[in-house]
């Protein structure tokens, strides 16, 4: 999770993520599977959150969220690492 105000989606502009001394490059969008509507408690299946999603950012027949990243060199990543996306 990258800290500071940003625009909703505002991954869709992004080419370059670093996050702590590992570089990344984006490679595209990625499309949300239907694994996120089973409850892992209780597996339980419902329509959330891909349908509340859908409704902002549904086309091609396929509902996306979220990035793909190609990382460019080699590091360990950790959480609280410093996150920087251009």
């Amino acid at each position: 999770m990258l800290d500071g105000p940003a625009e909703p989606f505002a991954e869709d502009g992004w080419s370059r993520v670093r996050i702590g001394a590992v570089d990344f490059r984006v490679s595209e969008r990625c499309d949300r599977c239907s694994v996120t509507l089973i409850d892992p408690e209780t597996l339980a299946t419902g329509k959330e959150p891909i349908r509340t999603l859908s409704r902002h950012r549904r086309h091609d027949g396929k509902t996306w969220f979220g990035i793909r990243l190609v990382p460019l060199t080699t590091g360990e990543i950790r959480v609280g690492d410093e996150c920087e996306a251009t």
